[in-house]
């Protein structure tokens, strides 16, 4: 079994090997073939992270056959930088097609060019991968010193410029409406082509036979361009006002199609003057297609013929009835509402396209969400870029700042509380509010026993305690609270209680995850709180709380008044 195993193993290899022996000659005669057609050039196999190769594909074929080189990121892993437009050049009886890519990698290692497909009419062919090396920048630290990071250094708030960006919105509003008024909506003066092209047919085309002596065709010996200009004054005005395809027809096609409106009726055209139209584009076409130079004083009475046939053909045309002048009428008023609209239409792109660049460039800068927060109106950052309020509130004090200032609130005492303890609060917003500060003093009877620092945080922690089961009460759920040290900028010492919660929202059986602090301070009888609670998805609550702790002060010196009496 193991031999017969063996056996099959063996002509299974011999086929492989065989396979691919087949498959090499078969890819060595592809190559060989596609040499003489197909070639590639790289300028340099080792570059640095971030340089450029240039990669050649060349193809020679005849004339007669459609290339197609390689399109779009066909280099991976290489990425391709450029791609040139194909350079054609002639080459005997064939033509040689070159086209150039700019291939490069931004991380270090060894990268194969991978085979590149080229169709040459009907057939494919394929380009050898070619290997390149990414080396990275190395970095001599013998000449180049490391150096520590160097201190934070604190530098004096500079004051408020409100007035400086006011000014310069202002003045970028007051630049853009001139710059619309000056472009879109202020009455152009006309350029001397377009009060031409406003003028009625016939005194342009007075206007323009005594502009072609100024143009000097004939002090030229311009003999077909004076004639070119003079036909086309005439074809012009009969296009305008006889036949609409004067300017297309041919000089016979022109003069059988003012007979045959003459004849029927159409328009009291004289014989001489069709029959002089027909003479002058006569000549011209001799001038224009033959060669023919006529003398410069027949050139100027075929001028002078063709202002007075003007006359004259302008004196057969009959008035324009009162339907033609109030469609005209309309016509003008239609196009100037159009153009009113058009108008409009592009001051409120532009508006816009300002708008949104305004938004995208401040929005870049301070953040997308602050700036739509600043124009839309958002109740904390308007308590925090608003004027604070620096105050003591209690006896003794409590100094603080806050974005505004805190109001007595009424806190009744349990019963058996009454007698034992005196509290003091103040403060701005609820628990349900989005943000919510108050301030406690409470004191608390004299004790048969000296305040020892043991008692003093005895006192703390049922403070502590008291203000959770406060709020559970009033329907927070899930408290997680943790404790540390916290002392004042004056030295004095207090507890940091903080934590999340969720915290009863507006509407019955609503919650919203919020987060609390809780600083706490006993002297002598004296406990002494500053509580703030804020929503946890409120972007701006943190540097409104920072500010707040960092301002908390306690004057240690203050006595209660019982005790100095």
């Amino acid at each position: 079994m193991n031999t017969k195993l063996r056996i099959r193993n063996i002509q299974t290899l011999s086929f492989q090997l065989i396979a691919s022996g087949l498959l090499s000659i078969l890819f060595f005669l592809i190559s060989f073939f596609s040499y003489s057609q197909v070639t590639t050039e790289i300028d340099t196999t080792n570059i640095r992270i971030g340089e450029q190769v240039s990669y050649k594909i060349t193809v020679e074929t005849d004339s007669t056959k459609l290339v197609v080189f390689p399109e779009g990121q066909t280099f991976l892993p290489l990425e391709v930088v450029e791609a040139l437009k194909v350079d054609t050049t002639k080459k005997t009886s064939k033509f040689q097609l070159l086209r150039e890519y700019k291939l490069t990698q931004f991380d270090s290692g060894s990268y194969y060019i991978p085979k590149q497909k080229v169709i040459i009419g009907d057939n494919s062919f394929f380009t050898d991968s070619l290997k390149v090396e990414v080396n990275t920048i190395e970095v001599d630290t013998t000449k180049q010193g490391l150096y520590d990071i160097k201190p934070i250094i604190e530098v004096e708030k500079s004051a408020s410029k409100w007035w400086l960006y006011v000014l310069i919105t202002l003045g970028v509003i007051a630049l853009v409406a001139f710059l619309v008024y000056w472009f879109i909506w202020r009455k152009k003066p006309l350029t001397e082509e377009e009060e031409i092209a406003l003028l009625p047919s016939y005194d342009r085309a007075k206007l323009a036979i005594s502009k072609l002596d100024e143009q000097n065709f004939l002090a030229k010996n311009d003999l077909k361009g004076f004639y070119s200009e003079l036909t086309f004054i005439i074809r012009k005005f009969l296009d305008d006002k006889v036949y609409d395809r004067s300017l297309e027809s041919t000089t016979d096609e022109l003069i059988d199609r003012l007979q045959l409106l003459k004849d029927g009726n159409q328009f009291a055209l004289k014989r001489d003057t069709i029959a002089n139209i027909e003479t002058i584009f006569k000549r011209a076409d001799l001038v224009k297609f033959a060669k023919s130079k006529p003398d410069s004083a027949l050139a100027e009475l075929d001028k002078q013929t063709v202002d007075k046939e003007i006359d004259a053909i302008k004196a057969t045309l009959p008035e324009p009835s009162e339907e033609e002048k109030l469609l005209n009428k309309q016509y003008k008023e239609q196009l100037e509402r159009k153009q009113k609209t058009k108008k409009i239409l592009f001051t409120i792109a532009i508006s816009l396209f300002l708008l949104i660049t305004t938004f995208v460039v401040f929005g870049a800068t301070y953040g997308f969400g602050y700036v739509k927060d600043k124009i839309l109106g958002h109740s904390s950052i308007e308590l925090l870029e608003g004027e604070w309020v620096k105050s003591a509130y209690g006896f003794p004090p409590i100094y603080i700042e806050t974005p505004k200032v805190l109001k007595r609130q009424d806190v009744e005492l349990p019963p058996e509380m009454k007698n034992k303890a005196k509290i003091t609060v103040f403060g701005y917003g609820s628990l349900i509010d989005d943000f919510n500060i108050a301030t406690s003093t409470t004191l608390i009877g004299r004790q048969q026993e000296q305040d020892t620092d043991k008692q003093k945080a005895l006192n703390i922690s049922r403070v502590i305690e008291g203000n959770l089961k406060t709020w559970e009460a009033q329907g927070v759920q899930n408290i997680i609270t943790q404790n540390e040290e916290f002392k004042t900028p004056n030295d004095a010492q207090g507890l940091k209680t903080y934590g999340t919660a969720q915290f009863p929202a507006v509407k019955e059986g609503e919650f919203y995850d919020g987060e609390y602090i809780l600083l706490s301070f006993t002297t002598e009888q004296i406990i002494q709180q500053i509580i703030i609670v804020w929503r946890s998805d409120d972007p701006y609550a943190n540097d409104i709380v920072n500010r707040i702790v960092e301002s908390v002060e306690l004057n240690p010196n203050v006595k209660r008044e019982e005790e100095t009496k």
